[in-house]
C-alpha cells in the first residue's frame, strides 16, 4: 500500500465517502458480524493459552510425580514400607517420599465411595508418594531394586495416563486456533457478502462517478475505508466485552479443576488487543477483493 492509499484509508476523503451510505443493513451487518466474531476470538484465544498453561503443567508435575503401592499382608506391610522409603531415599533423583496416612488414603477414595468408608477395616495397599528431580531418577532400575528387597511393592509412575492428558490438552490448543482460524474466515465472507451488498445498492451512483471521470480506485477506496473502519470499530467493541466475560469468569482453583483456570494471565491480557487490527485487516482484504471484481482491478 502506498503512502497516499494510507492516508486515504486512515484519513478519508469527503466526497469519496458520500459514495458509501453511513447506515443501514450493510453497516449494521459489519459492525455485529465484526463484534461477534471479535468476541468469540477473545474466548478462543483465552482457551487456547489456557490449554498451553495446562499441557505444560500437568507435563511438568506428572513428569516428576509417582506413586509407590505396598502390597503385603498386614503384619508386614510397615516393614516393608519402611524398607521401600529407605530405598526411596538413597536413590538419586528421588526428592521427596512419603507414606500416606489412612485420612489421607480415605480422602482420595472419598469420591468415590463417600466419606464415610471404613478404612480401617478393608485390606488397602499402602501408599508411597514419590516426587522426583530434574532430570529425574531411574525408574526401571528402581523396579529392579524393589523386586529384590520389597516384594509387595509396585511402581506406577503415571506413564499410562500423563501422556494422553497431555495430548487432550495440546489438542484443545490446537482446535482453540483451528477456531481462530474459522472465525477470520467467516468474518471475512459476511464482510464479502455486506461489500458486494454496498456495491450493488450504489450501482446507478458508481455509473455516474465514471460518466464523470472517477476511476475506479477512487471508488473501491471509499468502499475498503468504510468497511474497514466499521469492523475496526465493531471487533474493537467485541474485544472489550469478550474481556469482560473472560475477567468475570472464576480463578483457577483446585476444587473448580480445569474450567476455572480460562482466563488470562499477567501479559497474556495484551494478546486480544491485536484482534481489532486482524479484525480490520481481514476487512480490508475482504473488500479489496470485493470491489476489485465489481469494479475492476484496484490500482
Amino acid at each position: 500500500m502506498t503512502d497516499s492509499r494510507l492516508h486515504k484509508l486512515v484519513l478519508g476523503d469527503t466526497q469519496a465517502n458520500r459514495v458509501v451510505p453511513p447506515s443501514g443493513f450493510t453497516a449494521h451487518l459489519t459492525l455485529f458480524v465484526s463484534g461477534a466474531m471479535a468476541f468469540l476470538a477473545v474466548f478462543a484465544l483465552a482457551l487456547s493459552m489456557a490449554s498451553g498453561r495446562l499441557a505444560d503443567q500437568w507435563a511438568s508435575e506428572l513428569a516428576r510425580a509417582a506413586t509407590l503401592r505396598i502390597n503385603a499382608p498386614a503384619e508386614q506391610r510397615a516393614a516393608q514400607t519402611e524398607a521401600a522409603l529407605e530405598i526411596l531415599r538413597q536413590t538419586p533423583g528421588v526428592a521427596t517420599a512419603r507414606a500416606l496416612s489412612g485420612e489421607e488414603q480415605a480422602a482420595l477414595l472419598a469420591p468415590w465411595f463417600g466419606s464415610s468408608l471404613p478404612v480401617g477395616s478393608l485390606p488397602l495397599p499402602q501408599l508411597i508418594e514419590v516426587t522426583g528431580e530434574d532430570p529425574g531418577y531411574d525408574a526401571a532400575g528402581l523396579r529392579l531394586r524393589l523386586q529384590a528387597e520389597v516384594p509387595g511393592a509396585v511402581l506406577d509412575d503415571h506413564t499410562r495416563w500423563r501422556a494422553p492428558l497431555v495430548d487432550a490438552a495440546r489438542s484443545l490448543r490446537r482446535l482453540a486456533w483451528v477456531s481462530i482460524l474459522l472465525i477470520g474466515g467467516a468474518t471475512a465472507a459476511m464482510i464479502t457478502l455486506a461489500a458486494n451488498a454496498a456495491l450493488a445498492a450504489n450501482a446507478q451512483v458508481i455509473e455516474v462517478l465514471r460518466l464523470v471521470g472517477a476511476l475506479d480506485s477512487y471508488i473501491a477506496q471509499a468502499f475498503i475505508r468504510r468497511f474497514t473502519l466499521r469492523a475496526l470499530t465493531g471487533s474493537a467493541a467485541g474485544v472489550v466485552l469478550g474481556m469482560i466475560g473472560v475477567w468475570l469468569m472464576p480463578e483457577a482453583s483446585d476444587e473448580g479443576g480445569f474450567l476455572t483456570g480460562l482466563g488470562f494471565q499477567g501479559w497474556g491480557w495484551l494478546a486480544p488487543l491485536v484482534i481489532p487490527l486482524l479484525g480490520a485487516l481481514v476487512a480490508f482484504a475482504a473488500t479489496t477483493r470485493a470491489a476489485g471484481k465489481r469494479l475492476g482491478a484496484v490500482s
